[in-house]
């Protein structure tokens, strides 16, 4: 059985979710610009994450996972644009944007970790 990581755990579960956003904007809202935007850096947060397992060297893990901190920075602008643009009402933003901010402070806790400046 694989040991629990919650970074990794936390990343795919919103992965799942920015899909599941993406086919509602895409079949309800009828947007297709923005909701494109934000599955693609929303699923590449886990994908860089599963990268960073394998890196291949200390210095590698700590870039790698700092790309899955811009990406998931970059997922926070698009729901943020979403929101302000009306395509997502004030309580499904603060429900994915509170989902965001986790990742982002676990990964800016791991990547100080490694970096040995905690």
């Amino acid at each position: 059985m694989k040991k629990k990581n919650e970074v990794r755990d936390r990343s795919f579960d919103f992965a799942v979710r920015i899909i599941n956003l993406y086919k509602y904007l895409c079949s309800e809202k009828k947007e297709y610009v923005l909701s494109k935007q934000v599955l693609r850096s929303g699923t590449a947060i886990g994908a860089m994450i599963r990268e960073a397992e394998c890196g291949e060297s200390k210095a590698d893990f700590i870039h790698k996972m700092g790309v899955a901190l811009k990406e998931a920075n970059e997922t926070g602008y698009w729901l943020e644009l979403l929101n302000k643009t009306e395509f997502l009402t004030e309580e499904q933003y603060k429900s994915v944007i509170g989902d965001i901010d986790v990742l982002i402070g676990l990964l800016v806790k791991i990547i100080k970790k490694m970096k040995g400046i905690e």
